[in-house]
């Protein structure tokens, strides 16, 4: 949970950002208790204000006081605090067609379990929110604590969502899911802040991570649908409408002249329908390449790894479709770096490797194009730095900003 500064003056607004400041301080302490004189020392606050600040913090139950546990000392001991990470709990949630995957973690952004339930196939809006509740349930249970324990939850989902009113406005993959109530519902049910974004704008705060250095960062988000989560000057940017980074409905294939084609009964896109999972078995298929099926194409960049001539010719193809596609957003943006997630980033460099060289006949600059490290967990970690973040803002006493 990061520290926010604020434009504003004022004595209230100065013992938000010294509270803001402790806390970091606190859960980025290498030891699980600091000294008032380490914690003044790590914030460039006096020890006053860090005390008032501790003081506030005990009072929302979220520090204790301890003592050294070494030989007592001449002179007034030293006070130690201690963050109680324990405190509280949050979740985060990953719904998708075909799973839902609920990640609860402690204050200090620990996680405690990862639960994975399956949607049913054909499963509705309503039948997936009962899907949504169930995992949640046996999450917190797996993890050893109650619904009651949760301070917030952030539900990330497919399509295009108004973040505002917590509303799916689009979601083509899961019928009857847009326009479902379920934000208000699980606030009824958890009494406790329910957020929800795009899955990939979610994921993409999971992949930034500080060791990386990267301030622009560009998450894609490769299967049966292709979409990117964008962070630009370390912010997350949705655009005007909240349909930022929808990579999967760039049209690479028409012509100028070429009039519209119909929308594809399960709501692809042009470029999801050049590149995307389902395509790529298509092209194995033609081929006469190890395929697999829809669901799992491992075949495919197995037998391409083992020097399958058929394989290695559909690999090469795919890359080259996937390189010009991502091209065009990279001029754009200019990103320090690429992180390529989804079910199809599993082949590795057997693929990535062919998508960077290809890249390279398209891209002015040099860009880093890496695997995600987090596989299919990231966008729920991402809900769960999300949670973080409100809670960070409920305990300063600031109303979340979105980001």
């Amino acid at each position: 949970m990061a520290a926010r500064g604020t434009a504003a003056n004022g004595p209230h607004v100065l013992r938000q950002m010294n509270v803001a400041a402790v806390l970091t301080a606190l859960r980025e302490a290498e030891s699980a208790t600091t000294s008032v004189s380490g914690l003044a020392t790590a914030t460039g606050l006096s020890r006053p204000a860090v005390t008032r600040a501790l003081g506030g913090l005990r009072d929302r139950g979220l520090v204790e006081f301890t003592s050294p546990n070494s030989s007592p000392q001449p002179g007034r001991p030293a006070q130690y605090a201690r963050f109680r990470a324990e405190a509280g709990h949050v979740a985060g949630i990953d719904i998708g067609p075909h799973k839902v995957l609920v990640a609860i973690a402690d204050l200090g952004g620990r996680v405690l379990t990862v639960h994975r339930a399956t949607v049913d196939a054909g499963a509705d809006g309503l039948r997936l929110f009962g899907t949504v509740r169930a995992a949640l349930t046996t999450a917190v249970a797996e993890a050893g604590v109650p619904l009651s324990a949760l301070w917030a939850v952030t539900v990330g989902t497919p399509g295009i969502v108004d973040r505002e009113r917590g509303e799916v406005l689009l979601a083509p993959s899961i019928p009857g899911w847009a326009g479902l109530p379920a934000v208000t519902r699980l606030r009824d049910w958890l009494h406790c802040p329910v957020s929800i974004d795009n899955d990939v704008n979610l994921a993409v705060l999971a992949e930034r991570r500080p060791e990386a250095g990267a301030e622009n960062l560009v998450f894609v988000q490769w299967g049966r649908r292709i979409g990117c989560g964008i962070i630009i000057g370390g912010r997350p940017y949705r655009g005007h409408s909240a349909a930022a980074g929808e990579l999967g409905f760039i049209d690479l294939a028409s012509g100028p002249d070429a009039p519209p084609g119909p929308r594809a009964p399960d709501g692809t896109g042009p470029f999801e329908r050049l590149a995307g999972a389902a395509a790529i078995h298509r092209l194995a298929l033609e081929a006469g390449a190890p395929a697999g099926d829809e669901d799992d194409i491992a075949p495919l960049f197995e037998a391409a790894a083992a020097g399958d001539r058929a394989a290695t010719e559909v690999v090469e193809r795919v890359a080259a479709r996937f390189a010009r596609g991502l091209a065009a957003l990279l001029l754009v943006l200019d990103p320090d770096r690429v992180v390529i997630g989804g079910g199809v980033s599993r082949a590795g460099d057997v693929l990535l490797e062919p998508v960077r060289r290809h890249l390279r006949r398209h891209a002015l600059v040099p860009v880093a194009v890496h695997p995600s490290a987090l596989g299919e967990r990231a966008v729920a970690l991402g809900a769960v730095r999300h949670s973080l973040d409100v809670v960070e803002d409920r305990i300063q006493g600031t109303p979340h900003d979105g980001t």
